[in-house]
């Protein structure tokens, strides 16, 4: 049988010769104190089965899409790019038109701000960070969503006043995995679940567990993402490089095929490429794209 197309839909890279990433500080996160490229993920994704990535921006510096859409422009492996532009910024749409004509600019699918850092809990609503997701939205991108879950209540209500964009939550929203508990996140997922417009990432998990996770550890949590969303508006992630914390690429692959393995083919193809093909709209190989709409869905994280 032939094995399943993955996509992975949020990984990272970085030269630290180029620039820093101040995120990267403490013990804990040593390990992530050197540049990671494509050349190094590329031999990763293609042993675990992985033939397309969405590469997601780390930084909060207008220089850094620019460099991530010029990368996907010229190496086959990154189907789209989630860039930043400051979301308050009084030019943010003709900011998003410059990116869309820049080298590579045509691989740019989404817009993301680094929300888990701002100490305002409502930062989402915001009259002035509105005004910036609706131009995302009239530019045809999505928004990725990065959150702890004390932000996900502002999320909720941003998703729900704004139907016309596409809310993507990253690393379900960054559930308490080691503590075991599963409230009062599971409420807000599933909350934020009912807006139509919303998606969620199955990624990220393995850096919130304990050391010593196991699959079942991670199942009440995968569990309740696929029950509030679906496999259809689910979709895979590593979040690699931070996931090597963890694990290696192999087996965060293998770990997020376990947690979906009693689902149907169909679903199972659903997390593994088919909702981020519609989500990002992107153009693939796969027969699958010719039939999708974009933009529309059916320890530390970034």
């Amino acid at each position: 049988m032939t094995a399943p197309t993955i996509i992975d839909a949020h990984h990272h890279v970085w030269d630290l010769t180029v620039r820093d990433q101040p995120w990267v500080t403490g013990e804990a996160l040593a390990p992530l104190r050197r540049s990671f490229s494509l050349d190094d993920l590329r031999p990763e994704a293609e042993a675990a089965g992985v033939t397309a990535t969405v590469l997601v921006q780390t930084v909060t510096v207008a220089e850094e899409t620019p460099e991530l859409l010029a990368l996907a422009g010229t190496d086959s492996l990154v189907a789209g790019v989630v860039g930043w532009t400051d979301l308050t910024a009084p030019d943010v749409a003709e900011t998003l038109a410059r990116l869309r004509e820049l080298p590579g600019g045509d691989r740019l699918v989404g817009i993301r701000h680094q929300v888990q850092e701002e100490p305002d809990p409502d930062w989402l609503l915001r009259s002035d960070v509105r005004r910036g997701l609706i131009a995302v939205a009239e530019s045809g991108l999505v928004y990725d969503l990065v959150v702890t879950p004390h932000q996900l209540a502002a999320a909720v209500s941003v998703a729900a006043d704004l139907p016309e964009l596409t809310f993507v939550l990253d690393h379900l929203g960054k559930p308490p995995i080691a503590t075991g508990r599963l409230q009062p996140w599971a409420g807000w997922v599933s909350r934020l679940a009912e807006a139509p417009n919303t998606v969620c990432k199955l990624s990220g998990l393995l850096t919130e567990a304990a050391p010593t996770w196991t699959v079942q550890d991670l199942r009440r949590y995968a569990d309740t993402v696929l029950h509030a969303f679906g496999p259809d508006r689910l979709m895979f992630g590593s979040d690699w490089p931070v996931s090597t914390l963890a694990a290696d690429y192999q087996d965060v692959v293998h770990t997020s095929r376990a947690l979906i393995q009693h689902l149907s083919p169909e679903e199972q193809a659903a997390v593994l490429h088919r909702t981020a093909i519609r989500v990002y709209g992107f153009p693939t190989s796969s027969p699958e794209a010719s039939t999708t709409t974009p933009g529309q869905p059916g320890t530390e994280t970034m």
